[in-house]
């Protein structure tokens, strides 16, 4: 796993943020000057797709919404087809502050997927009781499958590595929370090692949140549940032979 990274791919899955997303590309254009941009519009009804191609980033549409984790599997489609070695996630609403995209990546070198936690003992995120005690039981749950403590299984802030490009680009939930914890519970079963690095996160700058604060609880509720029952259930068929080393 010590093979640097020399072609990466920034993603950032947007709906309706025309007035951070082109602020959010700026700021990683110069803070990664030779990174390959790709905003996933996922059924945008503003005008996201121009503001993203304004500030420099290649956009990819969906026709309707599918979801952040469908937004996911096309940049991870994207990045297989097109030789990249890594995918480092970022939102399109200014919560994932570009200087510490640097900070991930430097969890690859030894890592297949480096999840940036809101929840380091210098980075405490503000987050509502209930939402907080969800999200540390299924960092629990997930830290089991992945053989290593997690905090911070739901944020999309990550990057992932050429074994995990190569299973996510076919195999990358997309449910609710399937862009996040679901796909870290079918790294760990098909072998890929998980990192968690503590990161500096805003709180988001505008547009709209997939879920309302109630709803999003509720799926984090169910969201545990379906993760504990994960524990049984088998990887699809040829996920194990995709993440093989070459010989």
């Amino acid at each position: 796993m010590s093979t640097p990274i020399t072609n990466p791919l920034i993603v950032i899955p947007a709906v309706d943020e025309a007035e951070t997303v082109g602020q959010v590309v700026s700021a990683v254009r110069a803070e990664c000057p030779t990174y390959a941009i790709l905003v996933v519009d996922d059924g945008s009804t503003d005008d996201t797709v121009v503001s993203a191609e304004r500030a420099g980033a290649m956009v990819a549409s969906h026709a309707v919404n599918l979801g952040v984790g469908g937004a996911m599997r096309t940049g991870f489609h994207y990045a297989f087809r097109n030789g990249h070695d890594a995918v480092i996630q970022v939102d399109g609403d200014g919560q994932h502050p570009a200087n510490q995209i640097g900070i991930l990546l430097d969890g690859l070198a030894f890592n297949d997927i480096v999840v940036g936690s809101r929840f380091g003992p210098d980075h405490e995120y503000s987050i509502g009781f209930v939402r907080r005690l969800a999200i540390r039981i299924l960092s629990r749950a997930v830290s089991i499958h992945c053989r290593t403590r997690l905090t911070d299984a739901t944020s999309g802030f990550r990057a992932a590595g050429p074994r995990a490009i190569r299973l996510f680009a076919s195999h990358y939930p997309i449910e609710y929370l399937g862009d996040t914890v679901e796909s870290l519970v079918l790294a760990g079963k098909v072998g890929l090692t998980v990192a968690e690095v503590p990161v500096a996160m805003e709180p988001r700058q505008n547009g709209r949140p997939s879920q309302s604060p109630f709803a999003a609880t509720m799926h984090l509720i169910r969201a545990t549940f379906i993760t504990l029952q994960s524990f049984i259930r088998r990887p699809p068929r040829g996920t194990r032979a995709l993440v093989r080393p070459a010989p």
